[in-house]
């Protein structure tokens, strides 16, 4: 009986060590990178947009990303009004 157990732990750590090598690699090549857009771009349309900033102004981005920063995140000046 203790032969059997000892051939049974044998058997399932083959098998699983087979197992493992049966992994595919993961290399990263040309088709799989996608190169996204600045994000001042925009997307298009979209009713999520902030009021006084217009897709691809840099410059507008800029100031709602400060802005935002400034007012929207900041519990400093939001909780004290």
């Amino acid at each position: 009986m203790n032969h059997r157990f000892t051939l049974s732990i044998a058997a399932v750590a083959l098998t699983l060590g087979l197992a493992a090598c049966g992994d595919q690699p993961q290399e990263m090549n040309s088709a799989g990178v996608k190169q996204d857009g600045a994000p001042y771009t925009g997307v298009g349309k979209s009713q999520y947009v902030q009021g006084g900033w217009s897709a691809g102004d840099k410059a507008s981005w800029e100031q709602q990303l400060k802005t935002r920063a400034q007012y929207g995140q900041n519990d400093y000046t939001r909780m004290s009004n």
